[in-house]
């Protein structure tokens, strides 16, 4: 069997390329990228003979359509950009695959991936991805879910990686459309830095104050796990909510072109110039990946809460930002594995709540030394266990 990394030597992507050379039975495990550099150089630090090496023009369809016929699955772990470009190739070419975001669009493509008997999963990282599966650990112990909550904290520098510094933009920009909540089936838009609430994280993270952030959680649970409530918060570290906040109160995220020197350009293509150039933006004093959900509901007539949470080795073990990477990577490995031994017995593009039975998943997160934490409070008696 043969499986397609594409921006497989990422910032990103490159923990799940080198997880799949060190725990996964692929025949052969393909680099897919357009910096050939990268990849041979990540190739030859992992030093698996399965690995090779594959040029890729992401902006090519039909190139792209006529390589992924020759794969059984695609990992995808290009920029966001992306999402819906492979999706759709993927189905053209009828091959399994995964992401690791999620674009609204992608959804409509479910139809035409049952045709053709093909699972593309969406969003299999952290968040959305690990949070998704602790929400549904949960349904899967109640009859009715009435809400969830979703926090995370992603410590890391701003800009890292081009595609991680769009990400956070994004989530912050004043007119994004998908910073919404749910709540007895509407949606409600909300600004950002807004819904403030303080969230106990795993040390060496601790405790932070998070806000309202556009995730797809709040677009799939409420379909998929039937939530009447479902909201997602989210920070980084704390240098990086000032810089944020700074950008948003000086006029930073403006788009209308100003005159600088000479040159047109608007004051956040600027900014993003800036931060992709500073060598400060890439770095963080601490490197770390913090997730909590709560979900709310009932069974056999009683109310409960469950509540998740994650660990992992600090950055000292593993290695810096690998300390923050690995917790985005892994899963995306994970569910390659899982869709390759026939695990996902369901067609269409879905998220990973419909895809993934969370039980093994986690499993395999605990033999990567991701830990997930569960506790559960029926009238105020508390029981917790681990994976």
């Amino acid at each position: 069997m043969r499986i397609l990394a594409l921006g497989g030597a990422g910032a990103v992507c490159r923990c799940a390329t080198g997880d799949l050379a060190e725990s996964s039975p692929f025949d052969e495990i393909v680099i897919g990228e357009c910096n050939l550099a990268a990849a041979e150089k990540l190739a030859a630090e992992i030093g698996d003979p399965r690995l090779r090496v594959l040029p890729i023009d992401a902006d090519d369809f039909d190139g792209l359509v006529k390589t992924i016929r020759e794969f059984d699955i695609i990992l995808n772990g290009l920029p966001w950009q992306y999402d819906l470009v492979v999706t759709q190739a993927c189905i053209e070419a009828g091959v399994h695959g995964l992401d690791l975001s999620s674009e609204e669009d992608q959804w409509s493509y479910d139809a035409d991936a049952r045709q053709k008997g093909i699972i593309f999963v969406t969003g299999v990282g952290a968040t959305p991805g690990i949070t998704n599966l602790m929400a549904r650990r949960a349904a899967d112990q109640l009859e009715q879910v009435d809400e969830i909550e979703i926090a995370f904290a992603a410590f890391r520098g701003p800009a890292p990686a081009p595609g991680l510094l769009t990400t956070l933009l994004w989530e912050f920009h004043p007119r994004t459309e998908e910073r919404l909540v749910y709540q007895e089936g509407q949606y409600h838009w909300v600004a950002p830095f807004t819904g403030a609430k303080r969230v106990e994280f795993p040390d060496p993270i601790g405790e932070q104050l998070v806000y309202y952030i556009p995730h797809p959680e709040t677009r799939t649970l409420p379909r998929s796990l039937g939530a009447r409530a479902v909201a997602v918060r989210g920070c980084f570290p704390p240098h990086v909510m000032r810089l944020i906040q700074v950008m948003l109160e000086a006029g930073l995220y403006r788009e209308e072109p100003i005159n600088l020197w000479g040159l047109h350009a608007s004051p956040l293509e600027i900014m993003r110039e800036l931060l992709l150039q500073l060598p400060e933006s890439k770095q963080t004093p601490l490197w770390a990946y913090g997730l909590h959900v709560e979900v709310w509901g009932r069974a056999n007539g009683q109310a409960l809460k469950l509540t998740y949470w994650n660990r992992h080795p600090p950055q000292e073990e593993w290695g810096g930002p690998a300390a923050y990477y690995k917790n985005i990577g892994f899963p995306l490995s994970i569910g390659a594995q899982m869709i390759a031994r026939g695990d996902v017995l369901t067609n269409g593009v879905v998220p990973p709540e419909l895809a993934f039975d969370p039980v093994p998943f986690f499993a395999e997160l605990a033999r990567r030394r991701i830990e997930i934490h569960e506790q559960v409070e029926p009238l105020g008696v508390s029981e917790e266990g681990l994976w």
